[in-house]
């Protein structure tokens, strides 16, 4: 790509990305925003059913993300295909570089979001994408009339075994402490269903099988035969990119304030990549916005 230097690069096609496109294009600065088809939507398009998007009731989340690409599309937004690889700046001016691509800009909106926590216990590994999976949404179907186990406690967690139950004969759901930490709306759901069993105050010793999963030990020596194990006990920020540029925390989410401003100037953050106290749709989408006003108050000052 020629060396022109744009007034912004937005970085992501998730909530966040999307959301700073539409404003963007709304404040008619010369932009890209770069994702690939294949993290097209990122953690949203995993989720079954998006409950708490104002003013849409229940949908799912890949009609949500559709929704929100369809509008920046009609709006006239300006999307690439790429998977960024870095980010540096010069001179006060940004790079950032695809595999295919290089591109300038005066400021940089990052919405890299984040990735699935392993559990880091013996058999996961081995036995990924052979009855253990980070997404009850993509793989819970292979599960139907059977018994799936779902290790966490947050609202991921409990969304997902309520998303099992629907399908599956039996469903346990292992929590390290003794309450969840999801929110009462999810947890009276989950205690409602009869086919969820919460095992509370227990952690995961390993994942057994031959060629596929067939039991979990618990690390009190209690064994429970299933054949699937989701795994939903956190995320990792999607931050590598960025780290050498901006002050992080100890976890990697890059340290940001509502404006999504880093300590980098020029360079802002949006989603689940930055510190926040709650990663949402509707949050990552205000994110979105703020990070671009913000840079357009950068860039006229």
């Amino acid at each position: 790509m020629a060396n022109k230097v744009l007034d912004m690069v937005i970085v992501g096609g998730g909530a966040a990305g999307l959301t700073a496109a539409i404003y963007a294009q709304r404040a008619g600065l010369d932009y890209v925003m770069l994702d690939t088809a294949a993290s097209m939507g990122s953690q949203l398009t995993q989720t079954d059913e998006v409950e708490n998007y104002t003013g849409l009731g229940k949908i799912g989340g890949m009609d949500l993300v559709m929704k929100f690409r369809e509008h920046a599309q009609s709006m006239g937004a300006n999307m690439a295909d790429g998977r960024v690889q870095s980010v540096v700046k010069d001179d006060g001016i940004f790079t950032v570089k695809t595999a295919q691509n290089s591109y300038q800009a005066k400021t940089v909106v990052y919405c890299g979001g984040a990735t699935h926590r392993p559990l880091g216990v013996p058999g996961e590994a081995e036995f990924t994408g052979k009855g253990v999976s980070y997404c009850a949404v993509c793989d819970g179907f292979f599960y139907r009339g059977k018994t799936a186990l779902v290790v966490g406690g947050g609202d991921t967690a409990v969304s997902e075994a309520l998303f099992l139950s629907n399908f599956c004969h039996d469903v346990y759901i292992v929590h390290r402490r003794d309450t969840f930490r999801a929110a009462k709306s999810l947890t009276d759901r989950l205690f409602a269903k009869e086919n969820i069993t919460p095992v509370l105050t227990a952690e995961v010793a390993q994942i057994k099988g031959e060629k596929a999963v067939s039991a979990v030990e618990l690390k009190d020596g209690r064994e429970l035969a299933v054949n699937g194990v989701f795994v939903a006990v956190g995320i990792v920020p999607n931050s590598e990119p960025v780290r050498e540029l901006a002050d992080c925390d100890g976890a990697g989410f890059v340290i940001a304030d509502e404006s999504g401003a880093t300590s980098c100037e020029g360079l802002f953050v949006a989603g689940d990549v930055r510190t926040k106290p709650l990663r949402q749709i509707i949050t990552a989408c205000a994110d979105g916005a703020n990070c671009v006003t913000a840079a357009s108050e950068y860039l006229n000052r």
